[in-house]
């Protein structure tokens, strides 16, 4: 075999040469040099992706990096997917012949995966923001940022849209008639729905969650109809799941928050302080200066605040003490802060009174007797009284 190189000035008569002597299987070259310049356009993509992640890691901004990043794999996959139907298409056009009918679909194979990496894309896309508002969201202080079961909701809404938008794409691609298709998910969805009632009742449930925002992933919730009380860790379309202060998982669906009422307190602007303090009867008229220090002391409190409603009255004649009530609210609504500064209160209270030489009262009770006794019982009862006297 003897091949002149100085007489070959193209490609295609470096292909009529090698068909010449081999007996015409110059399509095997031209397979080899599709892969080989697939192979290098692959290469090259990916060289260039990691220089302009090098460049995008540098700015601030973090959506570049998340579109960089969601299509790197797509692209890829195009790159390749399209060299291959190349590849597919010249063994049959070169033998005329087609393989068990395999080499058939290069052709509706190239647009479907075109269609596949763009929804690919697109999806990835999505996922890889979510994740950064949501990280960049437990970085930041400000009160406008968009809570977790927000940002989750609008991903999976555009999941969503993209996968059903790109299925109907690719059915009409292979041919099948989109009207056909649309009707028969009509019907489809109206049987689904009467046998899936209890999903599709969760679903509107998680939606009514994501519009109306009654709780987010991280609040304290309970409820008053249900024995529900917890902090919120996920928020799905089908179940919320709710950590219970016992550390035991809830998983409620979501139709349930349909038809009960929750309580929201992580939202509670204030803490309220409402404690009943008691003192003895002996003790009564110290209580006009006990109430009006207290009242005092409150109003002075750096952790009380005193725009809120703030009472101490004198509100009760009980059975074995005078009673007088607090009432105020606290500027933190932390749980473990708040049961500080209470403590602090209490211990100021009893200092107040014990300051009016008053004492706290507890549960005593006053027997009289009436008649007369033997001499020896008189005289025990009037030196035990003499001696509480002196």
């Amino acid at each position: 075999m003897d091949i002149n190189l100085k007489d070959i000035e193209t490609l295609d008569q470096l292909f009529q040469l090698f068909n010449e002597h081999f007996g015409g299987y110059a399509w095997v070259l031209k397979i080899f040099v599709v892969v080989m310049l697939t192979a290098l356009i692959s290469l090259l993509f990916r060289f260039l992706v990691k220089r302009l992640q090098s460049k995008f890691e540098s700015t601030s901004n973090v959506w570049d990096d998340a579109m960089l990043e969601a299509l790197r794999a797509p692209l890829a996959l195009v790159i390749w997917v399209q060299g291959l139907s190349l590849c597919a298409e010249i063994v049959v056009a070169e033998t005329e012949t087609v393989v068990d009918g395999v080499f058939e679909f290069a052709d509706p194979l190239r647009y479907i995966s075109v269609i596949f990496a763009v929804a690919w894309f697109f999806i990835r896309a999505v996922r890889l923001m979510e994740e950064r508002i949501i990280h960049r969201n437990i970085e930041s202080e400000r009160e406008d940022k968009l809570d977790r079961a927000t940002v989750e909701a609008i991903g999976k809404l555009l999941r969503l849209v993209v996968i059903i938008t790109a299925t109907i794409v690719i059915l009409q691609t292979l041919g099948f008639s989109l009207s056909g298709v649309l009707a028969f998910g009509g019907i489809g969805g109206i049987a689904v729905g009467f046998a899936a009632k209890d999903l599709l009742a969760n679903f509107f449930g998680g939606l009514m969650i994501y519009l109306d925002r009654p709780f987010a992933v991280g609040d304290w919730v309970r409820s008053p109809d249900r024995n529900i009380e917890g902090t919120v860790e996920y928020i799905g379309w089908r179940l919320t799941r709710i950590r219970t202060f016992d550390k035991r998982p809830l998983y409620v669906p979501n139709s349930v928050f349909m038809g009960i009422s929750v309580e929201n307190p992580s939202r509670m602007s204030h803490r309220r302080l409402y404690e009943t303090v008691g003192i003895r009867y002996d003790d009564l008229a110290q209580m006009q200066g006990i109430v009006t220090d207290v009242e005092r002391m409150l109003r002075d409190h750096a952790e009380i605040d005193d725009r809120q409603t703030l009472m101490v009255n004198f509100n009760a004649f009980s059975a074995s003490s005078v009673d007088f009530f607090v009432y105020a609210f606290t500027h933190t609504t932390k749980w473990v802060r708040y049961h500080s500064i209470k403590q602090d209160v209490l211990l100021r209270i009893a200092e107040i009174i014990e300051h009016h030489g008053a004492e706290m009262a507890y549960p005593t009770s006053t027997l009289h007797l009436k008649g007369d006794f033997p001499p020896a019982i008189a005289a025990a009862a009037n030196a035990q009284e003499a001696h509480r006297d002196g």
